[in-house]
């Protein structure tokens, strides 16, 4: 029932044109920033940490424009549960993706590195380039909240796309290539990794950083050719996103290249407009003195 309560709302509000929704978001700021104060000291450290060269002034205001960025994310992903195609092709431009289908007419699957940066949940719009025959699978790890995982699981495949529980994605990749069956693999690789996984190690953003080495494992052993998704945010509630390749002979490619490469593209964008990346998330679990017994 709980369910149906909420998602009924999410409908509801996702009828709304962009500006009523963004003003909901104007009043939500302060609320989530001055009187809630989600997850700040975790915005703060991080961006400390990220930015020491930066003055306290200068991290205020990213800490300030990120916030914003945050609320306008909770609005336009309501909203992606009822937007129309026309809108959504407006608001979200593909660039530089042929080379990438190319992959697909020759019978190889593509691995899409993807990062909580700009609006990711939007990228899976991309399915309305795509051929009906051949389709993008965002990967995603199940939420502990029954009620939020149906609800992100039913606003993800808005547009059709068919979304993979990490734990099923090799089995399902698997029999996918047995039937000459072929799509795009999504992979959000940016949070830190199991303690199980720590098996690389890279300098990112000043820091020590622990990295997921799943997509490039998984690409190696099928030999799928690679991408990075790099999202940037043109204004309010407008994106663009351009395939950039990765590896496209990943079997050929020397172990952990892969996975520093995508480390590098993804610091070049939070480099380059450091507000819209998620710094709520506690990125910096581990460092490699802490994993030595």
């Amino acid at each position: 029932m709980t369910y149906y309560i909420v998602y009924g709302l999410v409908k509801l509000l996702s009828l709304f044109p962009f500006a009523v929704l963004y003003a909901l978001s104007d009043v939500l700021y302060p609320v989530i920033y001055y009187i809630i104060g989600y997850r700040k000291q975790v915005v703060r450290d991080n961006l400390s940490y990220s930015f020491p060269e930066k003055t306290q002034q200068e991290r205020k205001a990213i800490e300030k424009k990120f916030y914003r960025h945050f609320c306008d994310l909770i609005f336009e992903n309501i909203k992606f549960a009822g937007i129309s195609v026309s809108e959504i092709n407006k608001r979200m431009l593909y660039n530089n993706f042929e080379p990438a289908l190319k992959h697909l007419d020759e019978g190889r699957s593509v691995m899409l590195y993807s990062s909580h940066y700009g609006n990711w949940e939007w990228n899976s719009s991309f399915i309305l380039h795509l051929p009906k025959d051949m389709p993008i699978y965002p990967i995603y790890k199940k939420q502990t909240s029954e009620v939020s995982d149906r609800i992100i699981h039913k606003i993800r495949n808005h547009f059709g796309t068919e979304t993979i529980e990490m734990k099923n994605l090799l089995r399902v990749m698997a029999a996918m290539r047995s039937e000459g069956r072929f799509g795009m693999f999504g992979m959000i690789s940016d949070q830190s990794p199991t303690r199980e996984s720590l098996h690389y190690f890279t300098q990112f953003l000043n820091q020590h950083t622990a990295v997921i080495t799943g997509t490039e494992q998984i690409a190696r052993k099928f030999d799928y050719p690679v991408y990075y998704a790099r999202l940037k945010k043109l204004k309010r509630g407008y994106y663009t996103s351009e395939l950039i390749p990765v590896s496209l002979h990943p079997k050929e490619t020397p172990e952990f290249e892969i996975s520093e490469k995508y480390m590098r593209l993804l610091e070049e964008d939070i480099l380059r407009d450091p507000a819209i990346w998620l710094w709520t998330h506690k990125r910096w679990k581990y460092t490699r003195e802490k994993t030595v017994e």
